[in-house]
């Protein structure tokens, strides 16, 4: 991969297998497998997507629901293998794709910091040194003795941005993380993403909120039925989207 690329995707396609049939049971799926009686329909998540993402690009991506978007980044952190194409990312990676990933809800937040930040690959040291840090950053207070599963959503949501940028990453991968957060909590995530930015980190983002995408990114990807329907300029992909998602074409997936 070249030295200037974070990110290469090169004819990616995901394709989900769904069993047609309704089987209550391991002992009744099983006789259908003996019997080469299940069938599938394919549905194909992502189809022929090549990117290429620079080191210290910004980048959004915006599309309806079920456009493929979450997709892309769980192939991109390697939680998914594509079906076809090939995926190159340079780089340590930070990625916050759902609420409450990596996370043990009946642990408290304080243990879950350390686990959540071994996953990430961090050792025990930098974690020790760095746990005042996280825990100022995500404004929990004493809720961070307390399980998780009392935790809000958004408070889940600033643990995990807390964890995952208390390191500088190569990658950091947002998936609606900040659709969640008091405005105060936006502020500070906002001024860390910039002090990223001047670092070099590349930033993937999707968001429903074309305001973030815009305010946060230079750069658009806009995905309709698992195909990159657009890429370029923030101002000029989103005006594109907004325009096809105000018209009777958005609810048919067809492109004008």
């Amino acid at each position: 991969m070249s030295a200037q690329a974070a990110i290469h995707l090169d004819g990616v396609s995901l394709c989900y297998r769904l069993a047609k049939q309704r089987i209550a049971s391991l002992k009744e799926y099983a006789i259908h497998w003996m019997k080469g009686a299940l069938s599938y329909e394919q549905l194909w998540a992502l189809q022929d997507v090549s990117l290429f993402v620079r080191r210290g690009e910004s980048v959004g991506i915006v599309g309806p629901n079920g456009a493929g978007k979450s997709t892309l980044l769980k192939v991109i952190t390697g939680v998914l293998k594509a079906t076809r194409g090939q995926v190159e990312v340079g780089g340590r990676v930070a990625p916050i794709l759902e609420l409450g990933t990596g996370f043990d809800f009946e642990l408290t937040g304080l243990e879950n910091i350390y686990l959540n930040a071994l996953l990430l690959g961090r050792t025990r040291t930098e974690i020790d040194d760095r746990l005042e840090e996280i825990v100022a950053f995500s404004g929990l207070g004493d809720f961070v003795r307390s399980p998780i599963r009392n935790y809000s959503s958004g408070m889940v949501a600033r643990l995990g941005f807390a964890i995952a940028t208390a390191w500088r990453p190569d990658v950091l991968i947002l998936d609606e993380v900040l659709a969640v957060g008091d405005a105060r909590f936006l502020r500070r995530c906002e001024e860390r993403l910039e002090s990223f930015r001047r670092a070099d980190t590349t930033l993937l983002m999707v968001s429903h909120s074309l305001e973030a995408v815009r305010h946060t990114c230079k750069r658009a990807l806009w995905f309709d039925g698992g195909r990159l329907r657009a890429d370029g300029p923030v101002d000029e992909v989103l005006e594109r989207y907004a325009a096809f998602s105000a018209t009777d074409g958005a609810a048919s997936g067809e492109v004008r």
